[in-house]
């Protein structure tokens, strides 16, 4: 049952509100919900919104050298990139046990044995060694990138701007990483499903 106040305006012709209407006044804009796309969920309280977008990322990485002088008969099948939370992430596939690797931030990529140098884009280069070659032992390639300037298509990453192919050589293989600038990093090595392992270099979106 609604109820009605009555108010008089200066003809002295009764004007009847709704309190239901007037009752909409005295709630807080903070308190009234706004529509939200597909997918989001939108409020004007900033810090609520702020709170439940916030992820807490990785602490403790660096951007000094990370080395494992581990050699294993490994070989690279596959070069592939990913965007995370936190991080962009690089990964290489191997076929056989895990091996070892050496990161660095660098002032410029060369190509193994010849010494080219690398074009990258980005304010920062990242040169990744894995101690795996791309090639059996029949001197047939395992990994046969189709761009050697892209091997991966980072359009749009936080901080990654580049990944191109710097040669195979002496049973290993390097990798110039181009990224947004000189951002701490980490490095892993995984093993498996099978006969299979893997070696991770996530770089972080900022300090």
């Amino acid at each position: 049952m609604k109820h009605f106040h009555t108010i008089r305006n200066p003809l002295h012709r009764p004007i009847r509100t709704a309190f239901a209407v007037l009752a909409i006044a005295a709630v807080p804009a903070a308190a009234i919900a706004v529509p939200a796309l597909a997918g989001q969920t939108t409020t004007t309280n900033t810090t609520a919104t702020m709170a439940a977008a916030t992820t807490k990322c990785p602490t403790g990485w660096g951007s000094l050298p990370e080395a494992n002088n581990k050699m294993s008969a490994a070989k690279l099948t596959n070069v592939r990139t990913g965007r995370h939370a936190c991080f962009d992430r690089i990964v290489f596939d191997l076929a056989g046990k895990p091996t070892g690797y050496h990161v660095s931030y660098v002032k410029n990529v060369y190509t193994d044995g010849q010494g080219a140098l690398v074009p990258l884009r980005g304010g920062a280069k990242l040169q990744l060694v894995v101690r795996g070659a791309d090639y059996n032992d029949a001197g047939v390639s395992t990994y046969k990138p189709a761009n050697r300037r892209e091997l991966t298509n980072v359009t749009g990453y936080q901080t990654f701007r580049q990944v191109a192919y710097a040669g195979s050589f002496e049973g290993q293989t390097t990798i110039g990483l181009g990224v947004r600038a000189r951002l701490p990093f980490r490095v892993l090595t995984l093993t498996g499903p099978g006969n299979t392992s893997r070696v991770v270099v996530d770089v972080a979106h900022r300090w």
